[in-house]
């Protein structure tokens, strides 16, 4: 007589203290914490050829504004990567938005390097041309790709974080993955920096004033709430989209 022996599949207890997820939630939010850490430092180093309309004539600060490219380009992939990581996790609640919020940082992403590939070009422009008879020529070009790398940084981070923040934000106040206080300030920011956008898109303020400051404020601390919680604290493990043990992600 043979005898099947049935392995009974361990389930997640109601008061388990596991948090079968736990590697998602911390990637997700170091990446989310490498977005502040590189954006911002990005943004001082890369001012020279920002504020600079004649920087392809000049001595430049090509060094400087390599590292800032470079660390604008890290912030473009760790959007794609927060996005990666929450995915698994998030699509237990609704598929189709956590498809829409991996798009969405996809395209923030890259809007991002549009812009970082556009300085680069700049600083190509007065690596060969400095110094020559040319070099005033290329002043108007270089201005162009300037202008290009504004509008890719208001039409990426300046816009994109808020659909950002509805979709994650909806996921995750629904699935109570984090404190419900958390998305709320998300889908409180979407609206005001959506209208920052606009104003800003149409001339009505300038992407970098006091005003859009304040605008932009609450998706600041959404996303570095979201970071700090899921890097230190992880997901609720009362949330029920978490899977059991067993389970596949």
């Amino acid at each position: 007589m043979t005898v099947t022996a049935t392995v009974p599949t361990t389930r997640r207890a109601p008061g388990a203290t596991t948090d079968p997820m736990r590697g998602h939630a911390r990637a997700a939010g170091i990446f989310y914490l490498l977005t502040f850490l590189s954006s911002i430092p990005a943004l001082i180093l890369i001012g020279p050829v920002l504020n600079d309309a004649h920087y392809v004539t000049g001595a430049g600060h090509d060094t400087r504004v390599l590292w800032g490219c470079l660390l604008d380009a890290v912030n473009a992939l760790t959007a794609v990567g927060s996005a990666v990581a929450l995915y698994p996790v998030v699509k237990r609640q609704n598929g189709s938005m956590a498809l829409g919020f991996v798009t969405s940082r996809m395209v923030e992403a890259a809007v991002v390097l549009i812009g970082v590939v556009s300085l680069l070009a700049v600083v190509t422009l007065r690596q060969d041309y400095a110094g020559t008879g040319d070099a005033a020529s290329f002043t108007p070009i270089a201005t162009a790709l300037v202008d290009v790398r504004n509008w890719t940084f208001l039409v990426g981070p300046g816009l994109m974080p808020a659909f950002n923040a509805v979709l994650l934000g909806t996921l995750l106040h629904r699935s109570r993955l984090v404190p419900r206080i958390i998305p709320t300030v998300g889908l409180v920011g979407a609206p005001l920096l959506f209208a920052a956008f606009i104003a800003a898109f149409f001339g009505g303020i300038e992407q970098v004033s006091a005003t859009s400051f304040f605008l932009t404020l609450p998706i600041a601390a959404w996303e570095l709430s979201v970071g700090l919680w899921m890097t230190f604290k992880g997901f609720s493990v009362t949330s029920p989209v978490l899977p059991t043990v067993g389970d596949r992600a």
